[in-house]
């Protein structure tokens, strides 16, 4: 492609490189350039690209794309802004892909991935629809499964993806948008057809700053949608759509929602409902358990009555349903009086959410193990360790992804959460034996919820990703207690 076709609708500030240059691929990490390249020179929160255009260079990028003049003698291209040029290049790269599917959105602390895997067994119900999603868990084109790194891909690569999920046949793209990836441009240009707002309970403060930023970073979705489904129950819905361009409508538990649940029912299995509109009363049922799922049921059922898709038709398609993996799901523990829950809690309401759901039900006791993830938001340490212990009868506390904090030290920031309640909890620092720890004390009845890495299958140490996945670790160990002779 030519560098003119790929600046389309960027405003230059300067260009030394000639505009009929052919150019032969895109990068914005020097280590990827390759002869003929246009190399991005990003401003990053770690990283400066602009120190890398001479390597860029060097493995044959032939013209730079840069906020300042480059240091080298090397064709470029100045622009203002860095990151929307990549998000505009890798449009124009791949065609605009997403222009020609309709785009769902959903942002929010909580409840995304369940609500985009909800809203795909929607869509898939209906007449020529595929879906392609895009989200914490995995990405998917159909039923065929891609692995993810991080909730939204840099733009580039979301290009690409999106291309991907056109060439196969995709109709829909049903995504989780990150806060991140809102304020970083990683989805700069993508409209939405239809954005979905679940709720906002803190989290990420370690990049935002403020709640307030954090709020405004994710009321981006709704500058760039034809139609917002919104949380009328979450105090931050007014200011995520204070500014907002698109049609609102709104969801929740009370009369003063577009869309809401009446005869809420809870049990050990599964949520019901009715979900009442000015146009009349529908029953729903989700076989997965928890009060937060009204809510993920909810804003689903409302998206996909902004795509004009009958609630009567999508409650059919929840129905049936399959857990979504690392979401209250039920571990296999053959032959044991106990349950074991995954769960990706790993934010106070999550926590609080989760821990409330399984207290409703377990005839026993709630075992609630968790951690903190290191180099992240601080402050809510000491929240979780108070939501354990208001919602557990015993909590362990152990590691979740230190990264490259000392676990030690994370643990030392819950514990005051924990300090002066009348809940008991134990401290195991290595996560493995601290969910054996768990199997080897669970009484009959108990539910013993593993909490903060549900989908994961790592563990993060340092700057390594080591392997764990807690569904192994669970069945070998009862496989090898069943082995144990009895004491």
């Amino acid at each position: 492609m030519i560098l003119r076709d790929l600046l389309d609708g960027l405003e230059i500030v300067s260009a030394t490189a000639d505009m009929e240059r052919e150019i032969s691929s895109v990068s914005y990490d020097s280590r990827t350039a390759r002869p003929g390249s246009l190399f991005v020179a990003m401003t990053g929160y770690a990283f400066d690209g602009h120190a890398y255009i001479a390597q860029a260079y060097q493995h044959g990028a032939c013209v730079a794309v840069c906020e300042r003049p480059p240091e080298i003698e090397i064709p470029y291209v100045q622009v203002s802004d860095s990151r929307r040029a990549l998000a505009v290049i890798g449009a124009n790269f791949y065609h605009h892909p997403a222009d020609r599917m309709t785009m769902i959105g959903v942002t929010g602390t909580n409840g995304k991935t369940t609500t985009t895997y909800l809203l795909k067994a929607i869509l898939e119900r209906e007449p020529g629809v595929k879906v392609g999603l895009i989200g914490t868990n995995q990405n998917l084109i159909g039923s065929k499964v891609l692995p993810t790194e991080r909730t939204t891909p840099e733009s580039f690569e979301l290009q690409a993806l999106f291309a991907r999920m056109l060439a196969e046949g995709c109709t829909h793209v049903v995504m989780e948008v990150s806060s991140h990836a809102l304020y970083l441009d990683r989805v700069y240009g993508v409209h939405y057809a239809v954005g979905i707002f679940t709720n906002l309970t803190q989290d990420h403060l370690d990049f935002h700053k403020t709640m307030e930023a954090y709020c405004d970073a994710k009321a981006i979705l709704f500058k760039n949608c034809d139609k917002g489904v919104c949380n009328a129950d979450d105090p931050w819905t007014e200011r995520v759509t204070r500014d907002c361009t698109c049609q609102v409508f709104t969801f929740g538990r009370t009369p003063k929602a577009d869309l809401w649940a009446d005869d809420v029912e809870l049990a050990a299995d599964h949520v019901a409902f009715q979900a009442v509109t000015a146009r009349g009363v529908t029953p729903v049922r989700v076989n997965i358990p928890g009060a937060f799922m009204v809510y993920n049921t909810l804003d689903a059922l409302g998206a996909a009555l902004a795509l004009g898709i009958p609630l009567d038709r999508s409650a059919d398609a929840l129905r049936n349903v399959p857990h979504v993996k690392g979401r209250v799901e039920v571990v296999p523990t053959p032959g044991k009086p106990y349950t074991v829950l995954i769960d990706y809690a790993h934010s106070p309401d999550g926590l609080e959410n989760v821990l409330k759901s399984v207290k409703g039900f377990a005839e026993g006791r709630t075992i609630a193990l968790f951690g903190c993830g290191g180099d992240r938001d601080k402050t809510k340490r000491p929240k979780m360790g108070a939501i354990a212990a208001a919602n557990a009868d015993f909590v362990v506390v152990t590691t979740d992804n230190p990264r490259t904090e000392s676990p030690a030290a994370i643990i030392a920031d819950i514990l005051p959460g924990l300090d002066g309640t009348q809940t008991p909890y134990v401290v195991i620092e290595d996560r493995v034996k601290a969910i054996r720890y768990c199997l080897d004390n669970a009484q009959p009845g108990d539910v013993v919820v593993l909490c903060g890495k549900g989908h994961e299958t790592y563990q993060e140490i340092g700057q390594i990703k080591y392997p764990m996945d807690e569904r192994k670790i669970v069945a070998a160990y009862l496989s090898a207690s069943a082995r144990r002779p009895a004491t």
